[in-house]
């Protein structure tokens, strides 16, 4: 089977002549993992390719996202756009249901002579935008899941048939239900969703190689470390599950609002998941997810170094910018969430973000800098010499790269709609973490966490009289950026084309 398309279209070689000299740019995501990269200091994960793109880039420490949710995430960073500008704070829409006439990120290096492709999970499963890509967005069609879980998965379904239950969508009683939340598999890694996306992702760098006349912007998406944790079995032999720390504050954000400090219900939907709040789980079970967490990491690793090695192999790393990118932060035990994100604290927004150049004088080093997602689109369209998009509404990372001291954003911004009616917007500074939630005919509520000594956000400290004056300079200076949003309850997700609607 052709799984790929010649690049030899004429909308590139309209554009060549000017695109030719131009670097090509190799974005790569991955969904719900934190970050938890010996380039970030973990010294329990096994992530040896990410740390040597590291090593040839700069890490971002304090890189936030604008939502933490998949596919809101996503769009913002695409769209170079803050969710208050998209109105999309949910998974359901596509982008262009609220902004038909916007440019995207890869649509702006479309519109300047570059071939875009995107394979696996960029914008997201079902939710894509076909105006950002040359040829249409390509997803695997290999499993997830082992076949002894498919074969359940078909048997729970058969049976849900004959008793004329209707299976939901998500949530409790989905097919998910008869999925583990953790499984080794014998398998080689092609035989799974990543390493099938990698493969393909291959193929296409080699056919990019081709023709370097013709500059690429080729976006590879990977599913993992999204529960569930499954993997080829012989990344989780590079584990021993004695061996791993525990999170230290399984409790919630003291003094935080109820409504405020929840998280999502995802991983309680899993095959033989205890239903208990998180800190009561068993100990051997929070390890048995801490094993498949990491052997996920693991696995993206390894799909990572693939792609590297043959940036290698062709010639392709001497003109091609690296990106390094995670939708968002994850729980693994803190505050009692288990699989999960969905709220505006810190383990929630920040994410992985690691940017490497050919000839970087950086190489190596790592910034506290803060960043955002809407921060890729102006830093690549600089980089790559593209003219500027006044649409987009991020900061070039430019100066950044150059000099890791230098400073674009005094802070980072993030919003989480809940189901009260509130609408959250965050501001996260050097010292504050800093949320005012907002409904109408609703006071106010406020949030503040003192990053230097609480990075964990284990006590709301908004309600402390020697902080009075800190929360009205911050509210002042978020409102003056951001006023205040109702929060609309968005229409019901259409489906797709299919009739499917888009999995979480």
């Amino acid at each position: 089977m052709q799984r790929f398309l010649p690049l030899f279209l004429s909308f590139g070689l309209l554009h060549s002549s000017f695109a030719a000299d131009r670097p090509n740019v190799l974005f790569i995501a991955s969904d719900d993992m934190r970050p938890q990269l010996g380039c970030y200091g973990d010294t329990t994960v096994k992530s040896p390719h990410l740390d040597a793109l590291a090593k040839r880039g700069m890490v971002f420490q304090r890189s936030y996202v604008q939502q933490a949710l998949c596919s809101p995430s996503r769009i913002s960073m695409l769209s170079g756009r803050y969710p208050a500008t998209t109105g999309i704070f949910e998974i359901g829409r596509t982008l262009r249901t609220t902004m038909p006439d916007i440019t995207t990120m890869p649509q702006h290096f479309k519109n300047n002579g570059y071939h875009t492709r995107s394979l696996g999970k960029i914008y997201h499963v079902g939710i894509d935008d076909e105006a950002s890509w040359t040829v249409p967005a390509w997803h695997s069609k290999a499993p997830r899941i082992s076949a002894a879980t498919q074969a359940a998965v078909s048997q729970f379904i058969a049976e849900a048939k004959a008793k004329g239950i209707t299976i939901p969508q998500k949530g409790k009683g989905s097919r998910n239900s008869a999925v583990p939340a953790f499984e080794a598999v014998e398998c080689a890694d092609e035989e799974l969703l990543d390493g099938d996306t990698a493969a393909n992702a291959v193929e296409q760098l080699r056919e990019h190689a081709k023709n370097p006349e013709q500059p690429f912007f080729l976006a590879v998406g990977f599913a993992n470390p999204h529960v569930p944790w499954i993997s080829p079995k012989k990344y989780w032999d590079l584990y021993d599950p004695a061996k791993f720390t525990l999170a230290s504050n399984e409790f919630l954000p003291k003094d935080a609002p109820d409504f405020a400090a929840t998280s999502g219900a995802d991983f309680f939907w899993y095959r033989d998941v205890p239903q208990v709040t998180g800190d009561k789980l068993p100990e051997t079970f929070k390890r048995q997810c801490l094993h498949g967490y990491y052997a996920a990491i693991s696995y993206v690793d390894a799909q990572v170094g693939r792609l590297l090695a043959t940036l290698e192999e062709t010639g392709l790393s001497k003109n091609t910018i690296i990106v390094f990118w995670s939708d968002h932060g994850y729980y693994m035990g803190e505050h009692t969430w288990w699989g999960a994100k969905h709220n505006n604290y810190e383990g929630a927004t920040r994410n992985a973000l690691i940017i490497a150049a050919p000839d970087q004088k950086t190489a190596g080093q790592s910034t506290e800098a803060l960043a955002q997602s809407v921060d890729l689109a102006p830093t690549l369209s600089e980089l790559c010499g593209l003219p500027a998009n006044s649409g987009f509404q991020g900061r070039s990372l430019k100066p950044v790269l150059e000099d890791p001291n230098a400073k674009v954003n005094d802070a980072a911004f993030s919003w989480y709609p809940k189901g009260q009616g509130y609408l959250g917007v965050t501001m996260r500074t050097e010292r504050w973490r800093y949320t005012e939630w907002t409904k109408p005919g609703a006071e106010t509520v406020r949030e503040l966490y003192q990053m230097e000594n609480d990075p964990e956000n284990n006590q709301n400290v908004a309600a402390k009289p020697e902080h009075e004056k800190v929360i009205e300079a911050l509210s002042k200076r978020l409102r003056e950026t951001f006023p205040v949003q109702a929060f609309k309850q968005p229409p019901e997700a259409k489906a797709t084309k299919k009739g499917k609607k888009a999995r979480p």
